[in-house]
């Protein structure tokens, strides 16, 4: 499934929906201990979480750019639609020139691969600097989590299938009109995307925020897929002021339309974005 695309800086934006994600509510954790995590999950009130997984394809008189790429088959029937989505908006793999990956987590970039080739032929793959880095060290494996250590797969099957089409991108300009902002803890490099300039600017934020209103307002929650969940806290309260005081629109690998983001309190509140 495709929503109709908006239009930020120079580009047309469609998020293109590759599933529905479901999980126990146990997934969420808080910063303040256990009891506040068990607050966390009665105000969330369900025994489960099911969340949107999105990736996004940015169109400009240049081509077509995705903003991650989904799960491909690797995550079962709930997921891996990117392909069919991207179809339905005209778009098949040979026109993708690039793809920005957000982090190298499951869902956001094993959809870059076809079994044992490359599910998209010519395009370049930019991830963050920070993340090729470390889940491209096979050394700092044994220091992760064993429960976290798929991206380093990811990795080294990115290395082998696009060899010569990878770009490690820093923070600031990837392409025109678009910046990489690092945003890490749910990942070592865990970064979102600014697209276009001012107050009509589009963040697509990775996951920054799971679970949109719950997160928002109370930055302190998180879940327990985050590499650090302090750093992932404070990441997740730092860009969503920022976005904020900024009045750009955001919407993210787990949040679904187009939001603003408004404080509330202590925390934030995520509306439409008209």
């Amino acid at each position: 499934m495709t929503v109709q695309p908006r239009r930020f800086g120079g580009y047309d934006v469609t998020t293109l929906l590759d599933g529905i994600f479901e999980a126990p509510s146990e997934v969420i954790v808080h910063q303040a201990g256990p009891t506040a995590r068990a607050e966390a999950i009665a105000r969330f009130g369900q025994p489960r979480i099911s969340i949107a997984v999105n990736c996004f394809a940015l169109r400009d008189a240049g081509g077509v750019t995705l903003v991650d790429a989904g799960t491909g088959p690797s995550w079962g029937a709930a997921l891996g639609h990117a392909p069919q989505a991207m179809a339905e908006a005209g778009i098949r793999p040979e026109d993708v020139e690039r793809i920005l990956i957000t982090h190298l987590h499951g869902d956001h970039a094993l959809g870059l691969f076809d079994g044992e080739r490359p599910r998209f032929p010519g395009a370049e793959i930019v991830v963050p600097q920070a993340d090729l880095g470390y889940y491209g060290d096979e050394a700092k494996r044994a220091a992760t989590p064993e429960s976290k250590r798929g991206a380093f797969d990811i990795a080294a099957s990115l290395r082998r299938l696009y060899a010569g089409r990878i770009r490690a991108a820093a923070p600031g300009p990837v392409l025109p009109g678009v910046a990489l902002i690092p945003l890490p803890g749910h990942s070592f490099g865990h970064s979102g995307y600014l697209v276009g300039d001012g107050d009509r600017s589009l963040l697509l934020w990775g996951d920054a925020l799971h679970l949109g209103a719950l997160q928002a307002a109370d930055p302190a929650i998180g879940m327990v897929y985050d590499l650090d969940a302090d750093q992932a806290a404070r990441s997740r309260r730092d860009i969503l002021e920022r976005a904020a005081a900024a009045g750009w629109t955001v919407s993210g690998g787990h949040i679904t339309g187009f939001r603003q983001v408004r404080r509330q309190g202590d925390g934030y509140a995520l509306v439409p974005s008209a």
